[in-house]
């Protein structure tokens, strides 16, 4: 029987154009891109030139910190370009797939008899063992520290989030192979949803939790499962198409980067999931998808924790959802946004839809205000469900006072676990943003 975890705090955000479970066939042009900046704490090294031949599943890039992490191609085919950005920061590396399909040959294993350093050698020669995170410092972790436990998060809750329970449907085998993998090297820990049947999953410890948004972060499942110490470290996986990546490889013997993304938002004509590789491009998914009169805002991921994007953007390697909302830098109103009205939505209940009952809203990407001084108003406790003083470990991130952040519980926290806070906050203020300089120099002093 699973434990059933509860949890008082949050806010769940209803969100118009929610992806219906129906599958779109898509064509690729045939260009694809790796993206260092998707893996957070690596430093890419390129191993390839740009006229190279590559298989799936060879390495494009290694992380220069720890050469054994290679990060595999999605595609076989040519590499057309390397490009770079300020100070020749590598932004990706591009590759211009074959029409026959080639893939490097890892062996099929049986993961029953591997032990811990054969799972780990596994993942590292396929290069796929750079998707696995770690807390503290919400980073790509490395496989010199023995984790203290492994957390994976199959509850996707996020406004507009994808179905994992229907990505998984038909793929149960690869799951387990997966998790099974994982339990060899730690104790590990699947978070799941009360309405979902992960239950049944073997060498996992199942986790149920019941509550609103942010209860699918991994971070707060850490938090209230086993708390991370200063000095210990557990591997986190917020994205549970990696644990697919993982019993793939492990049952095939070969790379398949495939995932399930939901193309949703208020501004998609048709909101519905299509099967994308990790960097595809998003030009043949967004040709037709929406009204190319609106200003909207394409995110890579949901609207929470997502990155801006265009049509010429690459499909993340942790990216679950495609969404476009308005823009909103076109909106024409009546004594701006401050108007009384029924179709906006308020937390703090500043418009009168909340007399309206649950309803779904077709919100916008403005900010609706300026930043401003912090008001300590206990805003962030409400929508933020771990034993943590989220105001005051913001403030002395701000403040530069390491001391008091690791008093604080800054080794316990990511930058999506701020991600609601964000949008509730009066003061404005990019927590996200805060949150992840703070842990990085944290990370630099630790060093």
């Amino acid at each position: 029987m699973a434990n059933v975890i509860k949890l008082r705090k949050g806010l769940d955000i209803h969100l118009q154009g929610k992806a219906e479970e129906k599958l779109m066939q898509l064509k690729s042009k045939g260009y694809y891109a790796l993206v260092p900046d998707d893996f957070e704490g690596v430093t890419p090294k390129v191993v390839v030139k740009e006229g190279d031949k590559v298989k799936a599943g060879d390495a494009l890039f290694i992380n220069k910190q720890y050469p054994e992490i290679k990060f595999a191609s999605p595609v076989s085919g040519k590499v057309c370009e390397v490009v770079r950005g300020e100070r020749r920061k590598v932004l990706c590396v591009k590759v211009e797939a074959d029409k026959e399909q080639q893939f490097t040959d890892y062996g099929k294993k049986d993961v029953t008899k591997m032990n811990a350093q054969q799972v780990i050698d596994a993942l590292l020669e396929a290069g796929i063992f750079g998707y696995i995170n770690q807390l503290p410092y919400a980073i790509s972790t490395n496989p010199s520290v023995q984790p203290e436990a492994i957390f994976v998060s199959a509850l996707r809750d996020k406004p507009l989030a994808g179905n994992f329970a229907y990505e998984v449907k038909g793929q149960e085998q690869d799951f387990q192979t997966g998790l099974t993998a994982l339990s060899k090297i730690a104790k590990t820990y699947l978070g799941c949803s009360i309405h979902s049947s992960f239950e049944n999953y073997k060498d996992v410890e199942v986790n149920v939790f019941d509550g609103k948004c942010p209860a699918g972060n991994v971070g707060v499942q850490v938090n209230h499962i086993a708390p991370v110490n200063k000095g210990e470290v557990v591997w986190t996986i917020g994205d549970p198409t990696v644990v697919l990546f993982i019993g793939r490889l492990l049952n095939t013997g070969k790379v398949n980067l495939t995932r399930r993304v939901a193309l949703c938002g208020s501004e998609v004509k048709s909101p519905c999931y299509v099967d994308m590789l990790v960097g595809e491009e998003l030009s043949t998914l967004l040709s037709n998808s929406y009204d190319n009169d609106h200003h909207v805002r394409i995110i890579n991921g949901n609207v929470l924790t997502g990155r801006p994007t265009t049509k010429d953007g690459y499909l993340g390697a942790h990216t679950s959802e495609i969404t476009v909302i308005p823009e909103g830098n076109d909106a024409d109103e009546m004594l701006g946004w401050i108007m009384p009205r029924l179709g906006h939505f308020s937390v703090n209940r500043s418009y009168f839809s909340w007399l309206m009952g649950k309803k779904d809203y077709a919100l916008d990407a403005r900010i609706k205000g300026g930043e401003r001084h912090m008001i300590m108003s206990g805003e962030y406790d409400k929508v933020l469900p771990m034993d943590i003083y989220g105001e005051y470990l913001i403030k002395a991130i701000i403040a530069g006072d390491i001391d008091r952040q690791e008093a604080l519980g800054i080794y316990e926290v990511s930058p999506e676990d701020f991600a609601l806070a964000e949008f509730v906050d009066s003061s404005k203020l990019e927590l996200q943003r805060i949150v992840r300089e703070g842990l990085n120099i944290l990370r630099k002093e630790n060093a």
